[in-house]
C-alpha cells in the first residue's frame, strides 16, 4: 500500500519533481523516483498528465487531518509514554488499516458495520462511547471539519468530560502530563492554553492544516483490536435517503497548496471571474470572505474564516478583503499570504507577508495575464 511509479508511462517531464509541496520526489535517469520521507500526500498524483503516479486507492480515502492528528497525536504519546491508537468506523475498511500503522498508529480500533458505512451522528457516537468505556484513553482527538465539530461534543457530553474547539496548537505539560490546548479566543485577538484536569479523555478538535503531515513509514505495524458494532437502529434518529455531492471541484480549500479569495471589495458577483481565471491558471481553490457568501456571490462552501472553512495552503492570495479578525483566524496559518488592497491600513495589510497597495482591478489583469504568458 503506498504510491507507486508506472515506469512505462514515466517520461521524466518533472511535474510531479515541482508539485510535490515536501520535496520527495527526484527525476533519476529521466524516471521520477519516490524519497522514504514521502507523506502520500498525492500531489504528484494530481500533476501527472501520463497516468505515471499511482495512489493506492485506500490511503487516499484518508482525509488529510487524520494523517495531520497522527503526527501529532505520535508527539504527545511518545512525551506521555503511552501508545498511539486510532479509532476506526466503517464498512469494508480494515484496509485502512495500514495506512493508519504506517503514518504512526501503535493500534487501531477498528468497527466494522453496514449502518458505518455513511457518517450518522447517532451510530458514530455508540461506537465511540464504548472505546473510550472500556479502553479510557487519556486524550482524544478530532479534525476540526464539519464531522468532527458534530461528533466531537455529542462524544464530549455522553462520557461527561470537556472539549476545546478548534485548537491550533498541542504539547504536554511536563510537570503534570495534562494536555495543554490552544486556541484562538476572543475573536482571535488572544491565543487561550487550556487545561482538562479533572476529566477523562482530554478531548479537543483540532484545526485541518495546521499540524505537519508525518511521514510514511510503509513496513510500519500495529495491532487491530475489533469492536463489536452494537446499535440499536431505534437509536438513528435520522434515515440517509440520498447523497448529493458537490460537484464544484474548484471548492477543495481544505486541500489546496495555493487559495486564491476574493471579498466585497471585489464590488460585483462577475467581478469574481477575475479570482477564478486568476486560481485556475495557479490550480488554486477558490476562497471568499463572509461579506461575499453573504452577498450571495459565493455559497458557502467557499467561505473561509470563523464560521467557514479554515485552510492553510503554502500560497493564499486575498483580493479586495478587509481582513476583520473573523476572516484572518480561517487563514493566518497559511505559509505566504498576499494582499491586494487599495487601502494600505486594512488589517489584511498587517498580516500579509507581500502586500500590494493599489486598484484590484488594475493588478488582478496585469498579474492573469504575465502568469498565462509566462505558462505559455
Amino acid at each position: 500500500m503506498g504510491i507507486e511509479i508506472i515506469l512505462d508511462n514515466c517520461t521524466g517531464c518533472g511535474l510531479c519533481e515541482t508539485a510535490c509541496p515536501f520535496g520527495q520526489i527526484e527525476v533519476v535517469d529521466k524516471k521520477a523516483v519516490i524519497k522514504s520521507g514521502c507523506t502520500l500526500c498525492g500531489a504528484c498524483c494530481e500533476a501527472c498528465e501520463f497516468e505515471a503516479v499511482l495512489l493506492d486507492r485506500l490511503v487516499s480515502e484518508l482525509a488529510s487531518c487524520v494523517l495531520e492528528l497522527l503526527g501529532e497525536g505520535r508527539k504527545l504519546a511518545d512525551k506521555l509514554g503511552e501508545e498511539l491508537a486510532a479509532v476506526l468506523p466503517g464498512h469494508q475498511v480494515e484496509g485502512l488499516c495500514e495506512a493508519l500503522f504506517a503514518h504512526g498508529a501503535d493500534k487501531v480500533y477498528l468497527a466494522e458495520h453496514e449502518s458505518l458505512e455513511a457518517y450518522q451522528t447517532e451510530s458514530y457516537t455508540a461506537v465511540l462511547t464504548a472505546v473510550v468505556s472500556q479502553y479510557k484513553p487519556s486524550v482524544f482527538l478530532f479534525g476540526a471539519t464539519t464531522t468532527g465539530r458534530d461528533l466531537a461534543p455529542r462524544l464530549a457530553c455522553r462520557v461527561r468530560t470537556g472539549l476545546t474547539a478548534d485548537c491550533t496548537g498541542l504539547d504536554i505539560e511536563a510537570e503534570t502530563g495534562l494536555l495543554l490546548q490552544t486556541r484562538p479566543a476572543w475573536g482571535g485577538n488572544i491565543m487561550a492554553t487550556i487545561k482538562t484536569a479533572n476529566h477523562r479523555p482530554q478531548m479537543a478538535t483540532v484545526r485541518p492544516r495546521v499540524m505537519k503531515k508525518p511521514a510514511s513509514v510503509p513496513k510500519r505495524t500495529g495491532e487491530i483490536v475489533r469492536i463489536p458494532a452494537e446499535i440499536n437502529p431505534k437509536s438513528i434518529k435520522a434515515k440517509r435517503v440520498e447523497v448529493i455531492k458537490y460537484t464544484d471541484t474548484a471548492v477543495q480549500l481544505d486541500e489546496a497548496d495555493i487559495v486564491v479569495a476574493g471579498g466585497r471589495g471585489l464590488q460585483t458577483p462577475e467581478n469574481f471571474k477575475m479570482i477564478e481565471e486568476l486560481a485556475e491558471l495557479l490550480g488554486a481553490g477558490v476562497g471568499a470572505s463572509r461579506p461575499a457568501v453573504d452577498l450571495g456571490w459565493k455559497p458557502h462552501p467557499h467561505q473561509v474564516g470563523q464560521t467557514g472553512k479554515t485552510v492553510g495552503p503554502k500560497v493564499y492570495i486575498a483580493c479586495g478583503i478587509s481582513g476583520a479578525v473573523q476572516h484572518r483566524v480561517g487563514m493566518e496559518t497559511s505559509e505566504i499570504i498576499v494582499a491586494i488592497n487599495k487601502d494600505p491600513d486594512a488589517p489584511i495589510m498587517r498580516t500579509a507577508d507581500y502586500a500590494a497597495v493599489g486598484d484590484l482591478f488594475q493588478i488582478l489583469p496585469a498579474l492573469i495575464k504575465e502568469i498565462s504568458s509566462r505558462k505559455k
